[in-house]
Order: C-alpha cells, then sequence, then structure tokens
C-alpha cells in the first residue's frame, strides 16, 4: 500500500511540473464581471476625476517622421494599412533607432506640468514593434542601439509625478503572418503571452488602451479579458477589443460587457452623462512625430478641453516625441501654458461632471457639488443667455478672481463679465447654487440668433 501511494504522489507530482508552464499561462478568473454599482463606481473615479490625460505615439517610425503603422506597406492581406514605406525598409527601421536623448522624468515632468492625470503609451501599435524588454518577439526596443526598456522607465518616472500609468495595445500585429490567417489562434496565445508581460512586469496598470482597425476583431475576448482583469482586477478598459468595422468605430456609445469606456477619434465626442467616453486627439496632425507639423495653440487645447469635459467626458491628448526621444519644444511651451491656465482654473476640470449647460458656441460647463462652471469661450455681443434652472444662484464670481454677475430672470440667466476682466482662452464663471448641481437636468443651449441690422 505505501509503495502505491508513493507511485501515486511520484505521478502526481510529475504531473504538476509538466503541466505546470500551462498553468502558468492560463487566465486567472476575474472578478468585474460580479461588480456591484457602487464597485464599479468606485473602480472608475481616479479615471473620472482626472478628466485629461497623455497619449504617446512612439517606435522606430520617428525616424521617417510618418505616421505610426499605417505609413507601413501591407505584407498580410488580411490587414488593411497600405503606407509608402516598403515593408522591408520599415521593418528594419529599429536597427537604427537610437532615442539617446530620452529622459523618462521629462516626458511625465511634461504631462504633469501640463495638468494631466495618466499618461498612455503605445506599447505596442499594428506594426508589432514592442517597446519593452520581450521574451515572447525579439522585434523590441532590446533589439535595438538604445537598448533599454522604455515602457518600465516611463512606468517609473509616471507614478513618480504621482501620475497614473496606461499602456495601448494593439491585438493585431500586421507584420505577423499568422494573424487572421489560419494560424490566428497560434497568434492569439503569442499576443496574449506579450500581455502577460506588460500586465505582470510593470506594476499597477490604470488603463489599457486597446485598438482596432476595423477588420475581423479575432482576439478571443472570452479569454483575453479574464486574462488582462486577473493581473490587474482594478484596470479600466476601453471599447476597442471587440470593434471589428468601420462603423462600430465611427457611431460609437453603447458598451459590451467589460468595456469601460468608447472613444471618440479626432473629434469631440457628444454630451453624454450616462456613459464614460474619452476623445482622443493628436496635438499635431498625425498619430506619431512630424518634423515641422502644424500643432495646435493653447487656446485650442484648453477649449477642447472645455468642451469634452463639458460633455462629461475625458480627453487624452497625443504628443508624439521625435526620434532622439525629446517632446518638441514648441509642444512643451504649448502644454506649459495649458497648464498654467489649469493651476489657475484645474478646480472647474478635475473631479466634474458635464452640465447642466451642454456645450454650444458660447464654450461649455462643468459641474460639482452645490457649482456650476461656466466655460465662456466666446462671448455675445451683450450678456450671455443660458437656460432656466431648478435652482437658485446663490452667487456669481470668476474663479480667477474677479466680479461676474448672474441674474436669473422668467426667460433664464443672464451672465455678464467686463470685459476687462474676462480671459483671453477661457472665462470661467463660478455659480453657487443653493442645491445640487447634479440634481439639474442638462439642457442645450441655443444659438444666438443675429438680427440682421
Amino acid at each position: 500500500m505505501a509503495k502505491f501511494f508513493a507511485r501515486r504522489c511520484f505521478l502526481f507530482f510529475s504531473l504538476m511540473i509538466a503541466i505546470g508552464p500551462v498553468l502558468a499561462e492560463s487566465p486567472i478568473p476575474a472578478p468585474v464581471g460580479n461588480e456591484t454599482p457602487a464597485q464599479h463606481e468606485a473602480r472608475m473615479k481616479w479615471w473620472r476625476d482626472a478628466r485629461f490625460g497623455m497619449f504617446i505615439h512612439y517606435g522606430p517610425v520617428t525616424l521617417t517622421g510618418q505616421e505610426l503603422s499605417w505609413s507601413r506597406a501591407n505584407s498580410n492581406p488580411a490587414c488593411p494599412n497600405h503606407g509608402k514605406i516598403p515593408v522591408d525598409v520599415y521593418d528594419n527601421l529599429y536597427k537604427r533607432f537610437n532615442p539617446s536623448s530620452f529622459n523618462a522624468d521629462d516626458w511625465a515632468g511634461v504631462a504633469k506640468d501640463a495638468g494631466m492625470k495618466y499618461v498612455v503609451l503605445t506599447a505596442k501599435h499594428g506594426d508589432g514593434f514592442l517597446l519593452w524588454d520581450s521574451k515572447v518577439d525579439g522585434y523590441n526596443i532590446m533589439a535595438t542601439p538604445f537598448h533599454r526598456d522604455i515602457c518600465a522607465e516611463l512606468a517609473t518616472a509616471v507614478r513618480k509625478a504621482g501620475l497614473q500609468m496606461g499602456w495601448y495595445f494593439s491585438p493585431m500585429d500586421w507584420r505577423d503572418p499568422d494573424c487572421r490567417s489560419v494560424n490566428n489562434d497560434r497568434f492569439v496565445v503569442k499576443m496574449q503571452r506579450e500581455l502577460r508581460e506588460l500586465l505582470t512586469h510593470y506594476g499597477t496598470i490604470g488603463v489599457l488602451w486597446f485598438d482596432t482597425d476595423s477588420r475581423p476583431a479575432e482576439w478571443h475576448p472570452e479569454t483575453t479579458y479574464p486574462l488582462v482583469r486577473g493581473l490587474q482586477p482594478g484596470i479600466i478598459i476601453d471599447n476597442r477589443l471587440e470593434m471589428s468595422t468601420a462603423e462600430e468605430w465611427s457611431h460609437q456609445g453603447k458598451l459590451r460587457k467589460n468595456e469601460d469606456f468608447y472613444t471618440p477619434e479626432q473629434r469631440i465626442g457628444g454630451y453624454d452623462d450616462s456613459t464614460p467616453w474619452e476623445t482622443c486627439m493628436t496635438l499635431g496632425t498625425q498619430w506619431a512625430w512630424k518634423p515641422n507639423d502644424k500643432i495646435k495653440s493653447a487656446s485650442a487645447v484648453v477649449a477642447i478641453l472645455a468642451r469634452t469635459v463639458g460633455g462629461d467626458g475625458n480627453l487624452l491628448l497625443d504628443v508624439g516625441p521625435n526620434s532622439d526621444g525629446l517632446i518638441e519644444p514648441r509642444y512643451v511651451e504649448v502644454l506649459q501654458q495649458v497648464g498654467a491656465w489649469m493651476k489657475i482654473n484645474g478646480e472647474s476640470i478635475y473631479g466634474t461632471r458635464g452640465g447642466p449647460f451642454k456645450p454650444g458656441d458660447f464654450g461649455a460647463s462643468t459641474r460639482k457639488d452645490k457649482t456650476i462652471y461656466v466655460h465662456v469661450l466666446k462671448w455675445p455681443e451683450g450678456p450671455l443667455l443660458l437656460p432656466k434652472i431648478s435652482a437658485k444662484i446663490v452667487s456669481a464670481t470668476l474663479l480667477k478672481g474677479g466680479p461676474a454677475e448672474a441674474n436669473q430672470t422668467e426667460n433664464g440667466i443672464e451672465i455678464s463679465v467686463a470685459p476687462a476682466d474676462r480671459d483671453s482662452i477661457d472665462t470661467v464663471v463660478v455659480l453657487s447654487l443653493d442645491t445640487d448641481a447634479q440634481t439639474i437636468p442638462a439642457v442645450a443651449v441655443p444659438p444666438v440668433v443675429k438680427t440682421p441690422s
């Protein structure tokens, strides 16, 4: 009997040793599906309060000054990219990629100084190049002359700056012939192993930003989501893992199970205070660094931010560092100007919800507790006229300090600020109420109709 028991133990432990690696790669059950509404709100709170983040598109393609991934010629008939850079050129750019001026603290500092609260880096884009020290695919940053793990350094710097770290991760890989082929299951195993690395070795990750190329999304969500949420239970995930058509990309709003927010791209989303959303937009004109690119002014960025948050969304603003690893000085200057405005007016952005006055020609509004912040981006010739609300205005002032008037009449609210006291970027008028501003139904603001002279 003792020999039989010993043999059974030997076989059991031999089996465990044999299947150990398989178990290590298996997804961990995720608790998110059983979240209560209160638990969901608690998980989303930091992201909703943050309102403003930095997107960073980066990789060897910056050597060409062209757009990340989409500038690569197509080598996979199941993928949509048809760029001008031949595959044998694009796929060998990494051999010359040496961003020797890269300083993770500088990148994180630019984000913090701009008033941003989180950073999302393209750890892997559609071209398949990995910005981390991967043991899954050798096509990564450690194979370059630079030979340093950008993901590791940036994650450390971002946290040191008091910000949240997030990864952009393209589930598709246009370079890999297995992607969307008869060997797609094999490809997904590789893709999930890459995800495991990213979500295991770099500390707590706040956001996972999947992407789509508007083609069939054959990425096994039934195992991919549990893997992600098992490794990072508190993570916030966008809506693009299962997105598979251009129509879905263009008309967003509803979320599937496991999706936490939707993602209008290069446009400000419409007013929506029921489903979380985030506008992603470039500071320049493309998704990656471009020499002599036309970039938005600080006034334009603040206006975009105010209209986005006024619609109850977040803004993820993209900044593409150059091939040396530097964020251009002119980008930094714009973001510093935005940060200067945020230091005075950030109260009207952080921790607020959109409304009750929906974004319109005049600007936008945000609200928190018993306060409405009216962001006036465009003044009419006379007082600004806003619709009636079911609350009494107790007082009105400028957030930066100074007088403002708000008169409630039968027709609505008249807001006046002397021209000398207005902000050239965004005049924020603070309306203190006698009740919780969140209880006021959101209303549209009619455009001003000028009477012909």
